[in-house]
């Protein structure tokens, strides 16, 4: 039982990756067709509260949208983690959100991944709804004004630092 369960989460995992990419949105959204990004309220694994709608007028935000069942969330939170100080550094937020799992599950998987940036726990996934989450990972680049400028399944290593200083 537990071989076909773990089969059948990989069997999903890769299916929503396929499906993200061949429904993935334009990488780069011209800011004239830049949406307003769906501000939200949720804890972090601290129990800290963050709101989207803080960070606006401050600074850009990377949202991941992902899960730990997920193998290619996994390189993408090693990709992010290991460029991390980077982004920082220029001024860039990431804030994981996890999709549905429990504080325990994600809270044992931050710590054996050493992840070092926010993650938040969208319990009900009613952000990743609001965002139009079909797979995961999934990034999306908010930039200062609060507007969607980037969402696709891998970190926009090229373009990150345009889509900033805009």
């Amino acid at each position: 039982m537990k071989n076909y369960l773990k089969l059948l989460l990989m069997f999903m995992a890769i299916s929503f990756f396929f499906v993200s990419c061949m429904q993935a949105v334009e990488s780069a959204i011209d800011e004239s067709e830049a949406s307003l990004a769906p501000n939200f309220k949720l804890q972090d694994i601290n129990q800290d509260t963050v709101t989207l709608s803080s960070y606006r007028d401050k600074q850009p935000v990377l949202l991941l949208f992902w899960t730990t069942w997920c193998p290619f969330c996994r390189e993408q939170i090693k990709t992010v983690n290991a460029m991390y100080p980077v982004l920082v550094k220029d001024g860039l937020e990431v804030l994981m959100v996890n999709l549905g799992e429990s504080d325990y599950t994600v809270n044992k998987f931050a710590k054996n991944y050493n992840v070092i940036y926010r993650i938040l726990l969208d319990k009900d996934t009613k952000v990743a709804t609001a965002y139009g989450i079909l797979g995961v990972p999934t990034y999306i680049f908010i930039d200062k004004k609060g507007h969607i400028r980037f969402e696709e399944n891998y970190f926009p290593k090229e373009k990150y630092k345009a889509l900033i200083s805009e």
